[in-house]
C-alpha cells in the first residue's frame, strides 16, 4: 500500500533505525519511544491487525512473534533461555486502542520496570 508508513519503510522509501530483519519480518526503533528499549515489528506484507494477519496467513503471525522474542534476547530484556528481567509485546486494534498506523504491528517494550495496569 503506497498510502501505508509501514510499508513504505519496508520498501525503503522511508528510512528506519532496522534493529532486526527477516524475510518476512522488520523490526525497527519507535521513533516515540515509551520506555528505554521501544521496538516495533511488523510483517512486510500489509495487513491491518492481528486478527486479519491471523485469518490470511497464521504461519505469517508466527514469524512476527518469533522476531519479536529475537528481537528481545538480541536487545538483552531477557536472556536466550527466556528469563529476566523481562519485556512487554503489544499490540493495538482500533482508534480506541491507540493504533494510528493501520499495519499490525506489534510493540516490544522493555529496559525498566513495566507495571500493571498500563496508563
Amino acid at each position: 500500500m503506497t498510502d501505508c508508513l509501514f510499508c513504505r519503510m519496508v520498501a525503503g522509501e522511508i528510512p528506519a533505525d532496522v534493529v532486526h530483519e527477516t524475510d518476512r519480518t522488520l523490526a525497527f526503533r519507535d521513533i516515540n519511544p515509551q520506555a528505554p528499549t521501544h521496538v516495533l515489528v511488523v510483517p512486510k506484507a500489509h495487513h491491518p491487525t492481528a486478527a486479519a494477519l491471523a485469518q490470511a496467513d497464521p504461519d505469517l503471525l508466527g514469524a512476527v512473534v518469533r522476531a519479536a522474542g529475537d528481537v528481545a534476547v538480541q536487545e538483552g530484556l531477557v536472556t536466550e533461555d527466556g528469563v529476566a528481567p523481562g519485556y512487554r509485546v503489544v499490540t493495538n486494534t482500533g482508534p480506541a486502542a491507540g493504533q494510528t498506523v493501520h499495519h499490525v504491528h506489534l510493540h516490544v517494550l522493555g529496559g525498566r520496570d513495566l507495571r500493571w495496569p498500563p496508563g
